[in-house]
């Protein structure tokens, strides 16, 4: 099937980005020398529906040099990087997705992916397992299994496998030490505020930043926040969460007190309506709304419209909302995932960790799938504790090693 992108002749600047990112992912470097000459892959049909930008580009390559056929969707549609899909399409993948294209085109595009009948899926926010159940059940008996890259697409795929009705068994990437650890703080901290300063131009530090979800996203962007000279205060619906956050020295409170004195909120949660009409109702003007969560449902766009005299974008990714009583409320990048809707997303060095543990998620699927049943797998240890091991080489990073006595001591019955 012939890919379907905006322009062929973007690929240059695609593949200049995709040379610079892979100059700092020297685990993804050496899982591509590695494997490129074993092709554990060979055979395979790979559709991988993502964030389609330089970084995501380099693992789907060395997904086809390790002998898989990939096909590449995008998982956001403010999230593809036209240039670099192009890049994708002139080394032989296959791709169907253009930036802002409309919800009825990003639908399709899946399914023309799935159109060619994969053997196996990398998922990222759970789209690809869910059109397969709900509205492709015919392409499950070929399906061996896959992996999913997100909290929001791990919850989705568990409420499935709770219900009985997972038809495949799925490796929880998301939940990999060498992803939530990184990517989830480090990577989602510096990416997300990268896509709000970007986007307004505006001073962080002295102003009062609200984080609604204190889990290790909600940390990153605290974290962060906190560096850059904010006053930062916490939302939380889980008790223990919340007393972490005030140990670590923030201000936790109900959304509709910290409405009121909040200047830029943030949402990390996952769940729909965390920001909705009566926290509008109480926010200052000018207050700056963005989201880091997967998909556009934290802030309600609904209510917002609703409390709204006018409504028009002011700035690229920036749309003013006016209310009734005059305050002006700002929604960057549509409520959509900032740091990618309105960034480039994760650092490289970042990604470097997380997409070696999406290629040795595939690879264990692979491997393992005659033994695997239809649930919710998280990556054995050893691969992440090899990854690691990978990583630090490449930093010039030695550590110790126990003795065989320290060991044993661990590791007898006291």
């Amino acid at each position: 099937m012939k890919s379907i992108i905006k322009d062929i002749t973007l690929a240059p600047s695609g593949h200049d980005k995709i040379a610079w990112v892979k100059n700092f992912m020297p685990v993804l470097r050496h899982i591509d020398e590695e494997y490129s000459k074993t092709k554990p892959f060979s055979g395979k049909r790979m559709v991988m529906t993502m964030h389609l930008e330089a970084k995501t580009a380099y693992l789907a390559l060395v997904l086809k040099n390790a002998g898989a056929e990939v096909i590449a969707t995008g998982s956001n549609p403010l999230s593809t990087q036209d240039d670099v899909v192009a890049a994708l399409v002139e080394d032989g993948i296959t791709v169907f997705a253009k930036y802002d294209c409309t919800p009825e085109e990003y639908d399709a595009y899946i399914d023309m992916a799935l159109a060619t009948k994969p053997d196996m899926i990398m998922d990222d926010g759970g789209d690809l397992v869910y059109r397969i159940h709900n509205q492709h059940p015919e392409l499950i008996p070929n399906i061996i299994g896959g992996s999913e890259e997100t909290t929001t697409g791990v919850i989705r795929d568990k409420a499935l496998a709770n219900e009985g009705k997972l038809k495949f068994p799925m490796l929880a990437a998301n939940d990999a030490y060498c992803k939530y650890l990184f990517d989830n703080r480090y990577g989602t901290g510096q990416s997300t505020w990268d896509g709000i300063m970007r986007t307004t131009n505006l001073v962080v530090a002295g102003k009062t930043v609200v984080i609604a979800g204190y889990g290790w996203c909600g940390k990153g962007g605290a974290m962060r926040a906190k560096g850059l000279g904010a006053n930062v205060v916490i939302t939380e619906v889980d008790p223990i969460k919340a007393i972490e956050a005030v140990f670590d020295g923030f201000r936790v409170m109900p959304m509709n007190e910290a409405a009121k004195i909040g200047d830029i909120f943030l949402t990390l949660t996952g769940d729909v309506n965390v920001i909705d009409g009566e926290d509008f109702a109480v926010m200052k003007d000018g207050a700056v709304l963005a989201n880091s969560g997967h998909f556009d449902v934290e802030i309600n766009k609904n209510d917002l419209l609703a409390s709204s005299v006018s409504h028009r974008v002011v700035r690229k990714n920036i749309e003013e909302y006016v209310q009734k009583d005059g305050r002006k409320l700002y929604l960057l990048a549509e409520g959509r995932l900032v740091n990618l809707a309105a960034g480039d997303g994760h650092p490289a060095e970042i990604m470097d960790l997380s997409f070696a543990v999406q290629f040795f998620s595939a690879l264990h699927v692979v491997n393992h799938h005659e033994e695997l049943e239809n649930k919710v797998y998280v990556m054995p240890e050893e691969i992440n504790t090899e990854i690691a091991k990978i990583k630090l080489k490449a930093l010039g990073v030695s550590i110790d090693e126990l003795t065989k006595e320290q060991y044993d001591y661990l590791n007898k019955a006291n």
